[in-house]
């Protein structure tokens, strides 16, 4: 019951992210959208463990079931009818599945007989695929990555008429349908590849996990450990979302799944209904930066840079610690400025007790992660993560968290209605990204940031964040990373910034922008459920992640946050334990410096040196880190000195007031 329920409020949730909203089919139309949601599924599995097929057969194919599901489950408007569909969507279902279908059945002989050569019928087809992609994107994600695709098709037509700075010398119609239809260089190309196979995989994991009641687990443990500190159900908030973030892949539905069940906690303690918003939204969107899934970008990322999707999760390790390190140390300081405490012991329950009824849950995960690290792909682990998870759930304790045929069969449903809105948006950004490597976009991008910012590294990363952040906004985290990743990421590579730092500083933006005014749409949801103004919101939990703006500059100053050596490499134990343990002290100070608090309110030149100690620690350096440590340690003691005197103080007044 609590996967069900959980799952419902994650598609209303994730019906805020769409351009229409998402249909809620019952009787007969329900039961057929069901069994095709189930037929994209047993497929995904079945051509990425079971078989070997072509790739532009197995994405065309893919792209032909998402085209089914997406027409039957997002109307074409706002207005249009949320319980059933209609001819006319009957209709565009039937033209994408001739469009993908011709390709299936000619990309041989195009690729053959014609010698690479399209003819006008190959490029009829090429026109109907590419406006139906471009309408299932806008009924499923919206109008943001529509709008891309086609700048992105003006820009390659037109080219020559642009400013200098932009122009190329452009490319004719049947030059860029070719491209994008008939290679595996743009619609049916790397991303659609990696939604096909890598993500689709994790997220009916994800579902399997969900229809198992792992979410309660990681709730119930989350409590278990943090229930009864100061403050303790935010900080259940922070551990369960950054769990269930890390499959999900939106900020939004791990707000829905998991903030209806922590945000009224943390307002049951006496936190304001805004901070309890602000801390949900800020951990869900850390989620999607969370390894080992990354909400499924960490495979794009891999793919894109040619590196092991072990190294990206490792690179994610130290960023993503200091992260929620930043957010417990800041929940912390405000439950102690406001006198909270922790959750009574009596509504706590027992670690232990926990994992006896349901830890055997936990093995999936453990199962997934060791695969990944003795060297296994990515494909094998997802698909023993969705083997065992059925296997562990008839090994608990619990029988409600066993996965029956029913339960099966619902995971299989929502795990094809999760990868609706990331394969179409992997599908539609193979346009944009056939345009980018055709016309040299990227690299004219780069030149124009590195000429406006005068080669000032400082200044070359506030306008890739500016530009990041504005082009991920309400984008999940597969689509926005992709879109930064073609557009931003060269820009940093050209000022000499290591692959992977750049890379990460420009996905972790793009996620930021979740939280980020004026279109933060995790904490718009949060604000929702929390009941609280939804511009305060957003603004507390800007505040709240403040250092988390600082990370990416760190990765791109010291790529060791990474685990990557400037000289090239990986880099070394004792580098890495340096850094995380400079990036600990300097998150810690940065915190403290923001929320203007520690055992009392600073002074100001308290709070003065202890951002600047923090800025100190950030930078890489042996002496600025040597004068980072000497500014927070005389401060700390300080600090520390002039409470305990006003505490003596206080306490001896009372005394002589108790005497007299």
């Amino acid at each position: 019951m609590n996967s069900q329920r959980d799952g419902a409020q994650a598609d209303v949730q994730l019906d805020k992210e769409a351009g229409g909203g998402m249909r809620h089919l019952t009787g007969k139309q329900g039961h057929m959208l069901a069994f095709m949601a189930v037929a994209l599924s047993v497929f995904s599995i079945y051509v990425n463990a079971f078989t070997n097929i072509q790739e532009i057969y197995r994405n065309a194919a893919f792209l032909g079931m998402l085209f089914m599901l997406t027409f039957l489950l997002y109307p074409a408007t706002k207005r249009g009818s949320r319980d059933k569909f209609n001819i006319f969507d009957l209709g565009l279902l039937s033209l994408g599945l001739i469009g993908v279908g011709y390709i299936l059945y000619f990309y041989s002989t195009i690729h053959g007989e014609q010698m690479s050569q399209g003819m006008t019928r190959d490029y009829i087809f090429a026109v109907i695929t590419i406006l139906l992609l471009i309408e299932a994107a806008r009924r499923s994600i919206g109008f943001f990555i529509p709008v891309l695709s086609v700048l992105a098709i003006l820009y390659a037509l037109f080219g020559p008429y642009l400013p200098s700075m932009f122009a190329h010398a452009g490319f004719s119609i049947e030059r860029l349908l070719y491209r994008m239809y008939m290679t595996t260089e743009g619609v049916f190309g790397l991303t659609l590849s990696i939604a096909s196979t890598y993500i689709v995989l994790f997220i009916l994991f994800g579902a399997f996990l969900g229809a198992s009641g792992a979410s309660r687990l990681f709730n119930d443990l989350a409590i278990a450990i943090a229930g009864q500190r100061r403050g303790g159900p935010a900080q259940v908030a922070v551990l369960s979302s950054s769990l269930t973030g890390s499959l999900n892949g939106s900020a939004v539905a791990n707000v829905a799944t998991t903030g209806s069940f922590t945000i009224p906690l943390m307002k049951g303690i006496g936190l304001k209904p805004r901070f309890a918003g602000a801390v949900e939204a800020a951990a869900s969107t850390g989620g999607m930066m969370m390894p080992p899934i990354m909400g499924a970008a960490a495979f794009i990322m891999a793919g894109f840079l040619g590196i092991s999707y072990l190294v990206v999760i490792l690179a994610a390790i130290i960023p993503t610690i200091l992260y929620y390190v930043s957010l417990m140390i800041s929940i912390d300081l405000e439950a102690k400025k406001q006198g909270l405490k922790g959750m009574s012991k009596e509504s706590i329950p027992q670690v232990w007790e926990v994992l006896k009824e349901r830890g055997m849950l936990l093995l999936p995960i453990m199962i997934v992660i060791g695969s990944l690290l003795m060297g296994r792909t990515p494909l094998y682990a997802g698909f023993a993560g969705i083997v065992s998870v059925i296997v562990a759930s008839w090994l608990t304790k619990n029988k409600d968290n066993r996965i029956t045929l029913s339960k099966a069969w619902q995971a299989l449903v929502d795990g094809a209605k999760g990868t609706i809105q990331v394969g179409i948006a992997c599908a539609s950004i193979g346009i944009i990204i056939a345009v980018v490597t055709m016309t040299g976009l990227g690299s004219a991008i780069a030149y124009n940031v590195l000429a406006l910012s005068g080669g000032v590294k400082f200044v070359i990363l506030l306008l890739v964040m500016l530009t990041c952040i504005v082009l991920s906004m309400g984008l999940p985290s597969t689509a926005l990373y992709i879109v930064v990743a073609v557009t931003a990421a060269p820009a940093l590579i050209e000022a000499d910034i290591h692959p992977v730092a750049a890379h990460f500083f420009v996905f972790w933006f793009g996620v930021l922008s979740n939280i980020t005014p004026p279109v933060a749409l995790a904490s718009y949801t949060a604000a929702g459920i929390a009941g609280a103004d939804a511009m305060k919101t957003s603004w507390t939990a800007l505040r709240l992640t403040l250092p988390g703006f600082i990370i990416p500059f760190m990765i791109a100053y010291n790529p060791v946050m990474v685990m990557q050596s400037e000289s090239g490499g990986s880099a070394s134990p004792v580098e890495v334990i340096l850094t995380l343990v400079t990036g600990l002290i300097g998150v810690f100070a940065l915190c403290v410096a923001v929320n203007n608090y520690l055992s009392r309110t600073l002074f100001i030149y308290e709070r003065i040196g202890f951002a600047s100690g923090s800025f100190l620690l950030i930078k890489p350096g042996l002496m600025t880190d040597m004068t980072g440590f000497a500014i927070t340690g005389v401060l700390l003691l300080i600090h520390w000195m002039s409470t305990k005197r006003k505490t003596d103080i206080d306490d001896s007044a009372m005394t002589t007031e108790t005497s007299s």
